[in-house]
């Protein structure tokens, strides 16, 4: 067998990924690159419920060393945060970035260099935080990038509201996905964020994004190198529906899904407008949350400890 590189290797040798581009270009000149397609023209200055025309805006970027272990290895995962979001939940622990558009908009050729720079410090990955309305610019940096010697796998950290369509012109080119899967009721999803058919967008899209790579890899040494990851964040009063969801991740997706069932919620933004959302999320409560995933037939569970937990 020969050695393992990032899937975009291949994908541009063939020539595919100039084609994606295109394809990605001329989505924004109606724009339906996510589920809300709002069909401004992000090419002459309109702008969607994203906010976001056709140049990258980034808050910040840096190895990160908070997210799960896979992806953090020895030396961090590259991490690029861009500004706005395709969801804005009420309830956002970056609020300041998705909901006040805390960045800067750079260039294409910025974006290629942030990735080659991450690479040079050694970190295993290059992650895309938020980055649904910001696929097009995402492709159109990966050429100069490529050119310049980049080489580890892409990581595409999402709130979860994708389209399938514009999944598919990242096959080929993502090698893992790592999705949120918030809410399964719709009405909740009605209640917390911009996207009131989020659950059964979210299911169709965590299926493609599995069909595309599969379960979670990794080498020799732990790292994730591809397949799909999953982060659920555990809601208090039950509003993330956590047990549908655990049960639809082994039973539609895959048993072997790694699955971050997440107890870290603290009450940020406009929380406080909601009930439950005041409150901080209880230790006995993600407890229950992880045996829910465990009776549902995961066992690929995020165990790494962590940072905080609310008693």
């Amino acid at each position: 067998m020969g050695k393992w590189e990032p899937s975009y290797l291949e994908t541009h040798r063939q020539g595919l990924l100039q084609e994606k581009i295109q394809a990605a270009y001329d989505i924004l000149s109606q724009c339906h690159l996510c589920p809300h397609r709002c069909l401004v023209d992000r090419h002459h200055g309109e702008r969607g419920l994203c906010r976001t025309g056709d140049q990258p805006i980034v808050s910040s970027y840096g190895p990160h060393f908070g997210e799960e272990d896979p992806l953090v290895g020895q030396h961090g995962s590259g991490t690029i945060f861009f500004t706005h979001c395709n969801l804005y939940c009420i309830f956002c622990q970056n609020y300041e970035i998705s909901h006040g558009g805390e960045g800067e908009e750079i260039s294409i050729p910025d974006l290629a260099a942030m990735m080659l720079l991450l690479q040079k410090k050694g970190c295993h990955n290059i992650n895309f935080v938020t980055p649904s309305h910001q696929v097009a610019q995402i492709l159109e940096a990966l050429p100069p990038a490529i050119e310049g010697g980049l080489k580890v796998p892409l990581v595409y950290n999402t709130g979860g509201y994708d389209a399938v369509e514009t999944l598919g012109l990242l096959d080929g080119v993502i090698d893992i996905y790592m999705p949120d899967f918030k809410f399964w009721d719709p009405e909740v999803a009605v209640e917390l964020c911009e996207g009131p058919d989020y659950p059964e967008v979210a299911r169709q899209a965590l299926k493609e994004m599995h069909r595309q790579v599969g379960d979670l890899e990794l080498d020799d040494a732990g790292v994730a190198r591809r397949g799909l990851l999953v982060r659920h964040l555990v809601l208090p009063d039950g509003l993330a529906g956590t047990r549908e969801v655990m049960e639809f991740l082994a039973r539609e997706i895959s048993p072997n899904t790694y699955v971050n069932v997440m107890g870290q919620y603290r009450p940020c933004g406009r929380a406080n407008e909601h009930p439950s959302l005041r409150k901080f999320l209880t230790g006995q409560k993600h407890e229950e949350a992880l045996k829910l995933a465990r009776d549902a037939g995961l066992t690929r569970l995020d165990v790494r400890e962590k940072l905080f937990r609310w008693l």
